[in-house]
């Protein structure tokens, strides 16, 4: 797998790269696993476990701060500073127009230091997958094995950034909650 992709560099002008989890999966992750031609070609094939977060710039196709990369699927997620853990269950992406389920997705945090005592960081991975079934319920004059690519998109979350930008600090609740002092009641 090469480390640096021309095609990264050599975009269109205004060309922004921001697609959903179902065109990573349908228009990119299949038609790679599927050895089917795909448009435009500016996701690069990474080894990703050599590298840390914070290497992937131009090594990947960066939009923002979030980087796009083809993977082998692989166990072993670590690297020379740290390793990154799984958070929580994989979760299905479904097509909008069908409902039917097209992939999964997987989130991982990146850690420094040696597992299992390594120190969390912002650096989240989503690590996308075909369903087991797409490989074995589809039959093709070429041998397909799905289960070899993924696609990931790896960004750093900001200290400050929470999400959807609605929830407040406890500070920030409790200065604004300083203008109804009539309605607050301390305990004796």
């Amino acid at each position: 797998m090469g480390e640096n992709n021309n095609n990264v560099n050599n975009l269109p002008p205004g060309f922004r790269f921001y697609p959903t989890d179902e065109e990573l999966v349908v228009h990119f992750l299949h038609r790679k696993a599927s050895l089917l031609p795909y448009h435009p070609d500016v996701i690069p094939d990474l080894d990703l476990y050599p590298y840390d977060p914070w290497q992937l710039h131009g090594r990947a196709l960066e939009e923002g701060n979030q980087w796009y990369y083809y993977s082998r699927r692989t166990q072993n997620r670590i690297t020379s500073n740290g390793y990154w853990v799984a958070m929580g269950m994989e979760e299905p992406v479904v097509a909008s127009s069908s409902n039917k389920r097209v992939g999964m997705k997987k989130y991982y945090v990146f850690h420094v230091g040696q597992a299992p005592d390594g120190n969390k960081t912002n650096w989240i991975m989503q690590e996308y997958r075909l369903p087991d079934s797409a490989s074995s319920s589809r039959t093709s004059r070429r041998k397909t094995d799905h289960s070899k690519w993924v696609i990931c998109r790896v960004y750093e979350m900001d200290d400050d950034q929470d999400g959807d930008g609605t929830e407040l600090s406890c500070l920030d609740e409790v200065f604004l909650s300083l203008d109804d002092l009539e309605e607050v009641s301390l305990p004796n």
